[in-house]
């Protein structure tokens, strides 16, 4: 039988992003375009038509034998995937411009690892799609492993096949994806057409497991947004536009002899009900070392703080408590473990919940407060802060949250916290640092993503993506001065979202929302939808 009946890939809705790919109108008749009676793929056509599925190339034709061009087969991935168009500020390439239909298709696929471009700079959205590209990214769109089997093709004109798309081609041929033609040959550099395609998605589809995988609704994760910098009506709006399901208001902070500074805004509690959002508000030291100190070692101020606290869940019905207790000396280690503890039974017997915040590991003294498996066992999460690799005051400039750094630091608390109890923190903010020529770091600017891409964008920055950091890196000069940043964007904090669902944490902290922009969440809802896909 024919290859192109034989593929099955992953690939679908063919462009309604284009102005010249609007859907067809029903016109009554026994098929909806005027162009395929004579298709071998006419009835697969009319069947994903009627799905919603894929379009026409006009409102009455399909143009079935119409090469599929990288664009289209990348928005097409992302239509089967049920991702999201993501319109980041954030680009490589000079080939896919902002005002382009395929742009957010692009990047959503880009962001996910799904695509990648021709050439740093370079996308080629126009350029076809072979066959053997076809089926690396088919393999990739279902998240075969084109490695754990020596798979080998078996086709006649195997020795065609390129290097990069032997594995995909062998996992797709074993798989039951793809077959040779009427003469046993693949013919790996010959594009696909649009009928193919049509074939492809249909049999995805036929495939109850992948169907169901892809019907699947995801599972349901702690989503919590710290407010800051922000009015009760500006976070209220932000949450509204985000992901956010756990709302952290930073409304207390420890006072001399345990008391508590309360600046609660109880109308976000009804907000939050109402919008049935839980609210976690946090409870701070100010970073105050000595008066933690003095408040942790002394049980009595420790008492008179955990019962101020739970008064004031009590006062204003508050689903929980989110403790960010930071700078806190290592001599501290045992009490804050002790007021973790004593905290914790009383909001459990009230029926609260209790979240505490920690940074990671880097085997210094700025953690050695935190007994990260003893805060484990009494508190219901445990908060990983990822970020501030690098800080004010750093010996040298980089990255805020690189992708090492933040596996390295859930590695380290995953082996004593267990992992339903972990939420990853990831930051919606960054910095800019002034590097001068000997690379002595001049000033550090603290910036929110939307100043960071509005000084990227000012500045003509060409962004580099480092795949080991899992970053871009961009530089810019200003006055004579370079600047440098590490960006965080969807693409940064899709591989960081990754790493928490391979180990399926109970969810996700944002330190803050606000500071984002909304294609974030566009970003962060795919990698949610995607990296938890099992086929």
């Amino acid at each position: 039988m024919r290859w192109n009946r034989m593929i099955v890939a992953a690939v679908v809705f063919l462009s309604l992003f284009s102005n010249n790919l609007r859907p067809a109108s029903a016109s009554g008749g026994a098929t909806p375009f005027n162009d395929i009676s004579g298709s071998f793929a006419r009835q697969e056509i009319i069947d994903l038509y009627k799905k919603n599925i894929i379009t026409g190339t006009s409102a009455y034709t399909f143009s079935p034998t119409k090469p599929i061009s990288r664009a289209e087969f990348i928005t097409i991935l992302n239509r089967l995937l049920g991702l999201k168009s993501v319109n980041s500020l954030i680009t490589p390439f000079t080939d896919v411009a902002k005002s382009a239909w395929y742009y957010g298709g692009v990047q959503a696929a880009v962001q996910l690892g799904l695509a990648e471009g021709v050439s740093s700079y370079s996308f080629a959205p126009g350029k076809k799609v072979t066959r053997q590209e076809a089926a690396v990214l088919i393999i990739r769109a279902l998240k075969q492993s084109a490695a754990d089997h020596n798979d080998t093709a078996v086709f006649n004109d195997a020795s065609l096949i390129a290097a990069w798309a032997e594995a995909s081609v062998a996992s797709a041929q074993r798989l039951g994806l793809v077959k040779g033609d009427d003469n046993g040959r693949f013919r790996p550099n010959a594009p696909i057409s649009r009928q193919e395609t049509a074939v492809i998605i249909h049999r995805v589809l036929q495939n109850k497991s992948w169907a169901a995988e892809l019907n699947r609704k995801a599972r349901s994760t702690i989503q919590l947004g710290w407010q800051y910098n922000q009015t009760t009506a500006q976070y209220e709006q932000t949450v509204l536009q985000s992901n956010v399901n756990t709302l952290s208001p930073r409304w207390y902070f420890l006072a001399e002899s345990g008391a508590i500074t309360d600046t609660t805004d109880y109308s976000l509690v009804t907000w939050a009900k109402k919008h049935n959002k839980a609210v976690w508000a946090m409870v701070g030291n100010r970073s105050d070392a000595s008066l933690t100190h003095r408040i942790l070692s002394n049980s009595s101020m420790r008492t008179t703080a955990i019962n101020n606290l739970l008064a004031i869940v009590k006062k204003y019905s508050l689903d929980g408590l989110n403790i960010d207790f930071e700078n806190v000396v290592p001599e501290d280690r045992a009490s804050l473990t002790a007021f973790i503890k004593e905290l914790s039974s009383k909001l459990h017997a009230n029926g609260s919940t209790l979240a505490v915040n920690v940074s990671p590991d880097l085997g210094t003294d700025w953690t050695d407060a935190f007994n990260y498996y003893a805060l484990g066992q009494s508190a219901d999460y445990i908060i990983l802060m990822g970020y501030d690799e690098h800080y004010n005051g750093s010996p040298e400039a980089g990255s805020n949250s690189s992708l090492p750094y933040v596996a390295n630091g859930l590695n380290i608390l995953l082996q004593e916290v267990p992992n339903e109890k972990v939420i990853l923190g990831l930051p919606l903010y960054n910095k800019d640092w002034s590097v001068g020529t000997q690379g002595n770091i001049i000033s550090t600017d603290f910036i929110s993503l939307l100043e960071q891409n509005n000084r990227i964008l000012a500045h003509s920055a060409r962004p580099i993506w480092d795949s080991k950091l899992g970053q871009y890196t961009v530089k810019y000069t200003k006055n004579g001065i370079a600047h440098y940043i590490w960006v965080e964007d969807g693409r940064s904090l899709s591989g960081k979202y990754e790493l928490a669902i391979h180990e399926s944490l109970a969810g996700f902290a944002y330190w803050y929302v606000g500071s984002e922009g909304s294609d974030i969440w566009a970003s962060l809802s795919n990698a949610e939808k995607f990296y938890g896909y099992s086929f």
